[in-house]
């Protein structure tokens, strides 16, 4: 089935001064899903599912976070934080005039779902959640991340050329995730040092306490033989999250090479979770994160739409 795909854009006021952030909007109607992509990655690595979400009459939202992507890379850790990127979610959300969505992503966006859910749990109607880094992945993210933050904060050379070597690849002419393995690379060593060090010494997702109170209904998936997304995490988060349900994949690539098993989990999930009625009582804010919603709700956004 083909559905309508936009490419729109917004502006925030951030520590770096006015940034612009891209997102694609796939479908139409009121049921709200939006898809956040892992850390270093790109909106387009939500393609699929995005239009497999459309596909089933849901409208999908897929943005590239600040420092990634097509949207703006300041170069300033102060600009980035797990946190951070939840507010502008939100953000989208209101660009969008969305009240509420299913919100999910994958690694960096699962973690980022959930402090949607933490700093707005009235804007969340659901979470779709695929490998969260949490306590188990601690030694395994350090060893991950470390050595690529030394690299574009030591040796900014490497990763320029690395861009310079494979940004001129064509994109349509590669398999589609040869060409989200090259979009990796497209990165700046200065941007790529800020975002790695503000998301790496900051809070990495809301702590075991804070998840408990998360009442939206959850799918979490969780991939075996995964060191840096280990399935403990997400069988962890199903258990922790009170309306949580577990889901395992066969393998690392089972989504990406072999979806149609864990898309048809999704859409039945984002289905279900607009088909229930809205709880009469929201779940309540924790300490801590009241003004954090109050300003990321005040944060609207000029709408522009460029035609693709």
């Amino acid at each position: 089935m083909l559905v309508s795909e936009r490419i729109g854009q917004f502006f925030i006021e951030g520590e770096s001064g006015r940034d612009r952030v891209e997102y694609t909007e796939f479908g139409s109607g009121e049921s709200w899903v939006v898809l956040i992509h892992g850390q270093l990655m790109t909106r387009r690595m939500q393609q699929p599912l995005a239009r497999a979400l459309a596909a089933h009459g849901l409208h999908v939202l897929t943005l590239d976070l600040l420092g990634h992507g097509r949207s703006d890379r300041p170069a300033d850790p102060l600009a980035y934080s797990t946190t951070g990127f939840a507010e502008q979610v939100v953000a989208l959300l209101d660009h969008a005039g969305a009240d509420q969505a299913v919100i999910g992503g994958t690694s960096l966006g699962a973690n980022v779902s959930l402090e949607v859910a933490a700093i707005a749990p009235e804007r969340v109607r659901g979470l779709l959640l695929e490998m969260p880094v949490l306590d188990n992945a601690v030694e395994a993210g350090i060893v991950a991340t470390a050595p690529l933050m030394f690299a574009a904060r030591y040796l900014p050379l490497t990763i320029t050329a690395l861009r310079r070597l494979t940004r001129p690849v064509p994109r349509g002419l590669v398999p589609f995730w040869t060409g989200v393995a090259l979009d990796v690379f497209n990165q700046r060593g200065d941007a790529m040092a800020a975002v790695i060090h503000g998301v790496f010494f900051g809070r990495m997702a809301p702590p075991s306490k804070q998840r408990r109170r998360i009442t939206a209904p959850a799918l979490v998936i969780g991939h075996a033989a995964d060191p840096v997304h280990p399935a403990a995490d997400a069988a962890m988060l199903a258990k922790e999250l009170p309306n949580g349900r577990f889901v395992g994949a066969h393998s690392i690539v089972e989504w990406r090479l072999r979806p149609a098993r864990l898309d048809r989990e999704a859409v039945e999930f984002a289905q279900e979770c607009w088909e229930e009625p809205v709880a009469t009582e929201p779940a309540r804010t924790p300490p801590g994160v009241a003004d954090m919603s109050k300003a990321a709700g005040r944060r609207r956004a000029r709408r522009t739409r460029p035609a693709t």
